[in-house]
């Protein structure tokens, strides 16, 4: 491993839509290395364009960053491919629709068609949240096998964010069990408070679950009367969208057989 690398891309990391510009001082702070080690992979940094120094001695990313995010080939087609099905199902659901991928330990987001109710006046885009308590990820969960589930929870933990937040392995894989049965999670305000979601998942042409789409809001009537038409929604997007990475339901995904457009009606 190669210290000043690591050190370079924490720098990168510290940066986040809640604090876009930091002085040199606050970085060192955040990091805890030495302002003469920052400084010099700040030069470096601004001179490739991925961080920028403003007038008042200020750092924010920089441009270059965009032209990276662009490079990934993979996640750009997906998100081109999949947007039609998302906005069909943002505007029959009237709330915040999500496609995310499985990172890692983690759901990163990388489309979003946000409600104009959402609680956050900010895209949802490049953000990561844990899978075992949001529809979305435990929609991916659902469909993986059970010792992955296990080493990702494990890497992951099972942070609790309030009460309604399972931290419990064995009651966990009983919520995913019911997700598989059905073809989608729910996440009643497990994650964020206030915040009442469904996420089915979406498979690649092997069969694989790699990501998922979700609905989110604020209305309880999401899990509630809502709930019926919202996750035969969510689960015939994923169905599209799955079918678009090439995937072709078979075998223990005969639940995603035939699943009828439930959007646009009524």
């Amino acid at each position: 491993m190669i210290a000043s690398v690591i050190k370079a891309l924490e720098i990168l990391e510290v940066f986040s839509p809640e604090k876009p510009v930091l002085s040199l001082a606050e970085i060192s702070t955040l990091l805890g290395y030495p302002k003469t080690t920052l400084h010099t992979l700040l030069r470096t940094l601004v001179y490739k364009g991925v961080i920028e120094h403003g007038d008042k001695g200020t750092y924010s990313l920089g441009t270059a960053i965009i032209s990276m995010t662009q490079a990934i080939r993979v996640n750009v087609q997906l998100r081109d491919r999949v947007a039609p099905l998302l906005r069909e199902l943002a505007d029959t659901c009237r709330e915040s629709v999500y496609l995310t991928i499985l990172d890692k330990s983690a759901c990163l987001y990388i489309y979003a068609i946000e409600s104009s109710d959402r609680l956050l006046a900010r895209t949802a885009i490049g953000e990561r949240t844990p899978l075992h308590c949001t529809s979305a990820g435990k929609a991916i969960l659902s469909f993986l096998p059970a010792e992955t589930v296990e080493d990702l929870v494990k890497e992951q933990g099972m942070t609790k964010y309030n009460d309604k937040t399972i931290i419990d392995f064995a009651v966990l894989l009983k919520d995913l069990k019911i997700s598989r049965s059905r073809g989608f999670a729910v996440d009643k305000e497990e994650h964020e408070t206030g915040m009442f979601c469904l996420g089915s998942p979406i498979f690649n042409e092997s069969g694989e679950v790699f990501a998922a789409c979700s609905v989110s809001g604020t209305d309880p009537d999401i899990l509630g009367k809502k709930k019926a038409l919202f996750s035969a929604g969510i689960r015939y997007t994923a169905l599209e969208i799955s079918r678009r990475m090439g995937f072709v339901p078979s075998g223990d995904k005969k639940i995603w057989n035939e699943i009828a457009n439930p959007l646009r009606k009524g």
